[in-house]
């Protein structure tokens, strides 16, 4: 399994007992979905390591308290701290709507209502306060804010999100 075949789940960011487990911080709004895995794959050193999970709970409702097979003292569960969590990315819950993951819409077609075709999403930007679709039109690099008010439309069966961006808001990267 490689990184590109799952998603990012979370973080390994204390021991909770000494009997090695620990409690993963997840990067998730609904971390109650993810409480009865049997398995998770963990990074250790850049590769993923499935890890069979003997028992999971929440734990004061944003945390997830692991207890993995094979993992019983503190000695073992150090050896787990900081590491990311991953799941395939099959396990993502299906979103509906004009909801979406930002892996999912990579290679899509970017159209503004106004503009008309913007461009190919190349990735998405979010380090800043505000998440920025990266789009790409011919070389040129468009950065568009993932503003929910401004996506009026995502088609994933022709792979087009649909934007009304303020007017000149497109035309400032092409002069």
């Amino acid at each position: 399994m490689t990184k590109e075949d799952c998603f990012y789940l979370g973080k390994i960011v204390k021991k909770y007992s000494f009997k090695g487990e620990l409690l993963a911080k997840l990067d998730t709004d609904q971390p109650d979905i993810y409480e009865n895995l049997d398995a998770i794959f963990v990074e250790v050193n850049g590769t993923l390591i499935p890890f069979f999970i003997e028992k999971s709970q929440l734990h004061k409702s944003d945390l997830l308290r692991l207890k993995f097979e094979d993992i019983t003292d503190e000695a073992d569960a150090d050896a787990l701290m900081k590491c990311a969590l991953y799941l395939p990315l099959d396990m993502l819950p299906k979103l509906e709507g004009n909801k979406f993951y930002f892996h999912e819409i990579i290679g899509y077609q970017l159209n503004d209502e106004s503009f008309g075709p913007v461009g190919t999403v190349k990735g998405v930007n979010d380090s800043t306060a505000q998440a920025l679709f990266e789009v790409d039109r011919n070389g040129i690099e468009i950065l568009i804010p993932m503003n929910d008010d401004f996506i009026t439309n995502l088609d994933r069966d022709s792979k087009t999100i649909t934007v009304n961006t303020p007017t000149g808001l497109i035309e400032l990267y092409l002069e």
